[in-house]
Order: structure tokens, then sequence, then C-alpha cells
């Protein structure tokens, strides 16, 4: 799962930072999968962004854009950041999104 994420995190483009996050099933199905926006928010954004008096991350993270999409019970979510070149790069939700997550009940985050 993590090279599909990876991949579809290289194809991003004319973004600040490339990260692209998926969330499976149990059994590793795609159930939702979401980009960073630099240009869109969103209501659950602003909700959890607001819970740490953090209004400078209102733009959109990966991690919410996927929670969005997401119809039912997630288990993990995939989270990559690549460079221009597509390798990959450091990356882990922030507190705002860990706690999206964590409300979410997503028993499992991997990351690059």
């Amino acid at each position: 799962m993590f090279n599909r994420c990876i991949r579809l995190a290289s194809k991003l483009e004319n973004k600040k930072q490339r990260i692209y996050s998926i969330i499976t099933d149990r059994k590793g199905r795609i159930l939702a999968s979401g980009s960073n926006s630099y240009t869109r928010s969103h209501p659950r954004m602003a909700y959890y962004s607001a819970k740490f008096n953090d209004f400078n991350k209102i733009y959109l993270h990966s991690e919410i854009s996927s929670l969005i999409k997401l119809t039912r019970q997630g288990h993990s979510i995939y989270v990559a950041r690549v460079d221009k070149k597509g390798n990959p790069l450091p990356c882990s939700p922030c507190r705002i999104c860990a706690l999206a997550l964590k409300d979410a009940k997503i028993q499992n985050v991997y990351h690059t």
C-alpha cells in the first residue's frame, strides 16, 4: 500500500508539499484517499484546528481529506510525502490530524 501511496503522491503537481493518504479496511481494501490542499479547507479541518487554537493550519490536510470521504469505519491509514522527484520524505500526522484519526478510531497509522 505504501508503494501506491508514494506513487500517487508523486503525481501531485503544483503543491508545496506532496502528501497523499489512503485509508484501508482490515483486509487492505481502499476505502478513501486524499491529498493536501493549499486552496481549500473544510469544516472538519476548522473544527480540529480550533481545538488547538492553531488557525494557521486551516488548509486541508491529506488525512482530513481522506476522513471526509470515508463512508464506513477505516482500520489503517498510510500517509506518504515525496519530493519533486518522487523520493519519499519524512512525514507524520500533525497533532490536529492525530486527534482526528483517533476520533475516527483509525487503529494503525503508517507514514514515511
